[in-house]
């Protein structure tokens, strides 16, 4: 191999490596340099020269005096760039606004992206008591009811495979971590036409997304609605799961979906 080739493989293996770095801390919320560097199986000076380029360019930022990093506000433009360009967020904005204010809980818009499912517009209600920010997050697909909503509807030829892959990771003893229960579960969300999650993903936090259609009736993105576990108890998740289907079927609508 020539030493431009090694160069190129060791650029390449960098930018690798400085994406994962970003998955990392989006799945996390921080990490310090040792759990960098054990994730990406590195030595802590090599994550530590790759946090330090990410800082310089503020796709990450160190929290206050704890060692921790955590993703920055320079992906906000990046992120904006790609939202933008997305209907399901333009045509969802409204929708989210408009229950989020009725219930005082979070509404947010997601999208399936490969094994994950990635917030791209969230709207808080009056009610809300944290402010954490859940766009360009990644979440998992099979404890998440955006997750859920997401793949249920995907076609057997498209879902068997993506559950094979699907590492179902436990977040809490709620959390399905079996293949057959989770197919059990899709199924039900089918037959109901919308997802529930209770305490799976956190404790705590229970939620109910329904799908959102293009023209063609595909799945293209999940509405849901969550909020902490006392304030929507699954009866209480159970009577607003009309509501969250008729606000995505509006916005399916507006994507050109006629049922």
């Amino acid at each position: 191999m020539s030493n431009t080739e090694r160069a190129r493989d060791g650029g390449v293996q960098s930018v690798d490596r400085a994406i994962t770095v970003l998955e990392i801390l989006a799945r996390r919320g921080e990490a310090g340099v040792s759990e960098v560097a054990g994730e990406l199986d590195v030595h802590k000076s090599t994550a530590f020269r790759l946090l330090g380029a990410l800082e310089e360019r503020g796709l990450v930022e160190q929290a206050t005096d704890r060692g921790k990093y955590r993703l920055g506000f320079g992906l906000v433009p990046l992120a904006g760039a790609v939202s933008g360009r997305l209907d399901v967020t333009r045509m969802g904005r409204d929708a989210c606004e408009r229950l989020a204010l009725e219930f005082g809980e979070t509404v947010n818009i997601a999208v399936l992206q490969q094994q994950y499912a990635v917030n791209v517009h969230q709207a808080r209600g009056p009610a809300t008591v944290l402010s954490y920010n859940w766009i360009g997050r990644i979440t998992p697909l099979h404890c998440t009811s955006s997750g859920k909503a997401l793949i249920a509807w995907l076609d057997p030829a498209d879902l068997g495979p993506l559950l094979k892959d699907l590492e179902l990771e436990r977040f809490t003893d709620s959390t399905l971590t079996s293949r057959d229960a989770l197919e059990v579960d899709l199924e039900q969300v089918r037959a109901r036409g919308y997802a529930t999650v209770l305490e799976e993903y956190e404790i705590g936090l229970n939620a109910v997304a329904a799908p959102i259609r293009d023209q063609t009736g595909g799945v293209v993105g999940a509405l849901s609605l969550a909020g902490p576990s006392y304030r929507l108890p699954p009866a209480r998740i159970d009577d607003l799961a009309p509501t969250v289907v008729g606000a995505a079927a509006e916005v399916s609508r507006r994507m050109g979906w006629l049922e």
